[in-house]
């Protein structure tokens, strides 16, 4: 009896392998894309890059790219078409995937040492709030602004933030103010005199104490200094 003809299907693996050489990468790069930008916002990490009235807006084109490229990826295994510059695809992708894994952690510290600091104009101070309520924001725009700031003197002060290291070496309480997102943030600090060593930069405390008199001007004479976790929202708006 003659040997079959008939031709011998190939083993699994090279068909796994043939299956997803028919995968579009592009689609599947704006898949990653898409859900690095839903992963960031329900990771609360957007609240480092955008103002509030953004998040929505950016999530929704996350999971407008995801919805759009899954189509995509879709259509490209059912009718496969020849790959366009298959590196910086497959480059792109790979730098989605690795925002995903490896989230960045940013330092308020060098980010302010590339800003200017923040002009308080138009932004909403604290003046019918009583000492105690004001945030920190709220007392430099108060200090900038006063006739007279010497009237603060001895006024309670309670105010969170981050260590600040100023160019002199001497480290202040601090604050970004955003209007939009992370590129026009900008900062506003206080003078702190320290009860004892002074804190780790970048470090989110509250400081309690009252308003005194530094050698530069206005100071927080800190009488408390308790360490916070950073605040979902770190941001002055």
């Amino acid at each position: 009896m003659p040997p079959s003809s008939a031709p011998v299907p190939p083993p699994p693996h090279q068909r796994r392998l043939r299956a997803a050489a028919r995968l579009d990468p592009a689609a599947l790069a704006g898949i990653l894309l898409g859900a690095s930008l839903v992963q960031a916002w329900l990771a609360g990490r957007l609240d480092l890059l955008l103002a509030p009235a953004f998040h929505l807006l950016v999530a929704g084109a996350g999971a407008l790219l995801v919805a759009a490229s899954g189509a995509a990826l879709v259509q490209s295994w059912r009718r496969p078409r020849p790959l366009r510059r298959p590196r910086q695809t497959a480059l792109l992708a790979l730098v989605a995937l690795l925002v995903m894994l490896l989230p960045p952690r940013p330092s308020f510290s060098l980010l302010v040492a590339n800003r200017s600091s923040a002009a308080l104009e138009g932004l909403t101070a604290g003046f019918a709030l009583p000492p105690a309520e004001r945030s920190l924001v709220d007392w430099a725009r108060l200090w900038r602004s006063a006739p007279d700031p010497a009237g603060f003197l001895g006024e309670e002060v309670r105010i969170s933030g981050f260590v600040l290291e100023r160019p002199d070496g001497s480290r202040s309480l601090a604050r970004l103010v955003v209007r939009c997102c992370l590129a026009d943030a900008t900062p506003v600090d206080l003078a702190v005199r320290w009860p004892e060593q002074p804190p780790a930069v970048d470090a989110w405390l509250e400081v309690s104490g009252v308003v005194g008199a530094g050698p530069e001007g206005l100071e927080v004479v800190a009488a408390s200094v308790r360490p916070i976790p950073r605040p979902s929202q770190p941001f002055d708006t």
